[in-house]
């Protein structure tokens, strides 16, 4: 509920009380104030995204994608989003409100492409920080190279990259659909947090096997396919935890006095599950290999998915509480026509 001042409330809309408890734009002056700070406002968004984009086109300038234009990396590329694809194309689908323009899911998945240089600066920037901060201090503490390397990775995962990497998959939503007219629902927020999730993993795909295929030579296809592989099973996350830090989101465009609380909830889980997921990644198919006498390869498959597969009902969980809340405020006819995917 918006907040108002007595003498407003008093007056319940029977007084004007232009600069004496309310301000709109009036005057000549007035008006040239407000659309100062409109444009000004406009100006720092655009600000932001051409930086993002002087980034991206600095790393490909540098060679980030430097074997980009074999068509052979260009098809595992695309295949290494397949699967995040179709999770973010499943979570529009099970939106039983009106569609989202196709023009705005677009901008964001460009902003989730463009942010993701944000978060590769900020990613080393911060690491090398936290390195230079807490090494000799854990060395000194654990007494092992090996061990004090698992616990700067794991604190570089919880305090550096889930939380740079899901605030700038959220800005891309905040700068882009969220002011928009058509954001007027709250799982809106996930499907366009998807939108950006999808972006984002389709760069840092891109990135990877650019990366690796490079200087592959003549095993680039055997090595392409490992990892795409990889790559296809590690897309699929950031499409979960974006959207569900967007429909955390989506929940304070409608809960305004709660807004900033219920934006670091959404943050806080989106950044602990990534986290989450880098820490066992890196330690977990090896000990499961070893117990179980199977692949490492093969133990990371079950990992991911299990560990997505507990993100995408937790996910679909709000999406059908949403759904059922959805149809019982609503006469029958309101609804009759739109998406009920989950209906037998």
């Amino acid at each position: 509920m918006r907040r108002r001042d007595p003498v407003q409330r008093q007056a319940n809309g029977n007084r004007d009380l232009q600069e004496v408890a309310e301000w709109e734009p009036r005057s000549l002056v007035d008006r040239l104030v407000y659309r100062v700070a409109a444009a000004s406002a406009s100006v720092a968004r655009a600000a932001v995204i051409a930086l993002a984009a002087l980034i991206l086109l600095t790393q490909v300038a540098l060679g980030g994608f430097g074997a980009l234009d074999d068509p052979v990396v260009g098809v595992f590329v695309l295949l290494s989003v397949v699967p995040a694809l179709l999770l973010a194309g499943y979570i529009r689908y099970a939106d039983i409100t009106t569609d989202e323009p196709l023009r705005l899911l677009v901008g964001t998945f460009v902003l989730g492409v463009l942010f993701a240089g944000f978060a590769g600066v900020l990613n080393s920037l911060l690491g090398g920080a936290l390195v230079a901060l807490l090494g000799a201090s854990v060395l000194d503490l654990v007494g092992s190279v090996e061990l004090t390397r698992s616990v700067l990775f794991a604190a570089f995962f919880l305090l550096v990259v889930a939380p740079v990497e899901e605030g700038v998959k959220l800005l891309a939503v905040r700068l882009s659909a969220y002011r928009t007219p058509q954001f007027d629902t709250v799982v809106d927020g996930a499907v366009y947090g998807a939108a950006a999730g999808l972006g984002f993993a389709t760069i840092e795909n891109t990135l990877y096997i650019t990366g690796v295929i490079g200087p592959a030579g003549g095993d680039a296809l055997a090595t392409g396919g490992v990892i795409t592989t990889v790559r296809a099973l590690a897309g699929p996350g950031h499409v979960i935890y974006s959207a569900l830090a967007g429909y955390y989101l989506g929940l304070a465009r409608f809960s305004r006095e709660y807004a900033g609380a219920i934006v670091l909830k959404g943050l806080l889980i989106a950044a602990g599950a990534h986290a989450l997921y880098n820490i066992l990644a890196s330690e977990l198919p090896d000990l499961l290999a070893a117990t179980f006498g199977i692949s490492t390869f093969g133990a990371f498959v079950g990992f991911v998915v299990v560990y997505d597969g507990l993100l995408v009902a937790v996910l679909l969980r709000k999406l059908s509480r949403y759904r059922a809340a959805y149809r019982a405020t609503r006469p029958r006819d309101t609804y009759a026509s739109e998406l009920t995917e989950f209906d037998p």
